[in-house]
């Protein structure tokens, strides 16, 4: 699911127009309409359409950006389902246990998004060693 932040923003919109007409969604899109389907205060936004394609959502107006967050729960759904870093299917096996799978996807996407500013600002590939010692703390609180 990689391209432009507006390539990327519309393929989340395809899948809702696809969720409403009850159409058949390839595999990606299955998942994407899952993660979807988990937050519902984002479907306003989605039947937007293009305004929600073109929307700045910035620290500074308050905003969270939907789309990353969906995104964050898609990226750890991969990097549960291939153990990659290793050991994070277990963490997040043992904190979808403790929690449910939605609150323990929340709860390590702190980590992720940590690794994520930090790589971002050191112009480098996230650290993985890091980023799996910040979930493991949260796996042992």
């Amino acid at each position: 699911m990689y391209g432009s932040r507006d390539q990327i923003r519309q393929v989340y919109l395809e899948v809702w127009t696809k969720l409403q007409n009850g159409s058949v969604l390839e595999p990606m899109e299955h998942l994407i309409a899952q993660v979807i389907e988990l937050h519902p205060e984002y479907h306003t936004l989605l039947q937007q359409g293009e305004s929600a394609q073109q929307a700045e959502f910035t620290p500074e107006s308050g905003q969270s950006n939907p789309f990353l967050h969906m995104g964050m729960h898609i990226a750890l759904q991969e990097q549960t389902g291939t153990d990659r870093p290793a050991g994070i299917k277990s963490i997040h096996q043992k904190l979808c246990l403790r929690m449910g799978q939605h609150d323990a996807e929340h709860a390590m996407m702190e980590c992720l998004g940590e690794a994520l500013w930090h790589a971002q600002r050191a112009g480098n590939a996230p650290d993985e060693q890091a980023y799996l010692e910040c979930l493991q703390r949260i796996a042992a609180k």
